[in-house]
């Protein structure tokens, strides 16, 4: 049996109390003052995709005979969840007949629930298989490098490499870690910003002489741009060491 001469069990001063929620409110409202609020895209403005990549520039224009195909209404409407745009193209070189693939997606809204969704993620997800993934730079003349990512997909019979990267504000991020480190920069300044995926891809079984047309489409499409698109498209570009 305990003895009544147990010492009750100490209460907080009201003072301590009140300090503690002040404490609280005061993280409370600081976590709210530090929620981003302003969207990057309303004070640079939205891109206009069919506007902001060319048809037509150096030996490279839109191939007619390929059809756009549309896809199936559960997915677009996931698609219109995340992206504000989305443009797919297909390029042929007139000299040669080489053709690159083209699919951008532009979201003005990169939050958690809203970011860019990468092709190791999409297209598995389709049954492809990576066969490898990994990151290299890509020299776009003056100096300057485009950090990407290049993957080998395949599904049966069909051989797709990629070359693609990712716009977060005006940062080039090449994996999902450096992509939510930007979207943090952006966030510390009470800013949410808006995000670009660009793909190129072609259908190849020899994975090196496809990144290779790659490389040359995407230089090629570097010298078309005027200086505000290649900004767009290519974002702050570091130059060489």
């Amino acid at each position: 049996m305990a003895s009544s001469s147990a010492a009750a069990p100490s209460r907080l001063k009201p003072a301590v109390v009140a300090l503690i929620a002040a404490c609280m409110l005061v993280g409370a409202a600081g976590a709210v003052w530090m929620k981003p609020t302003v969207h990057v895209a309303d004070r640079v403005g939205k891109p206009d995709l069919e506007q902001l990549f060319p048809k037509q520039f150096g030996k490279w224009e839109i191939d007619p005979h390929m059809p756009v195909v549309l896809p199936a209404p559960d997915v677009q409407a996931r698609l219109d969840k995340i992206y504000n745009q989305v443009l797919s193209r297909t390029y042929v070189d007139r000299s040669t007949g080489q053709r690159i693939m083209l699919s951008v997606a532009y979201g003005g809204d990169q939050s958690d629930g809203t970011r860019l969704h990468r092709p190791e993620v999409c297209y598995p997800a389709q049954g492809f298989q990576i066969r490898s993934n990994r990151p290299t730079q890509l020299p776009l003349g003056a100096g300057a490098e485009l950090p990407v990512r290049q993957l080998e997909s395949a599904l049966g019979d069909r051989h797709e490499p990629i070359t693609y990267w990712v716009v977060v504000g005006d940062q080039i991020v090449t994996s999902a870690s450096q992509q939510k480190l930007a979207q943090l920069r952006y966030g510390v300044r009470g800013l949410i910003p808006d995000g670009m995926l660009i793909r190129v891809s072609s259908i190849d079984r020899d994975t090196g002489r496809a990144l290779q047309l790659q490389q040359r489409y995407v230089q090629e499409l570097a010298q078309a741009l005027a200086p505000d698109a290649a900004a767009r498209v290519f974002g702050r570009l570091a130059p060489r060491s």
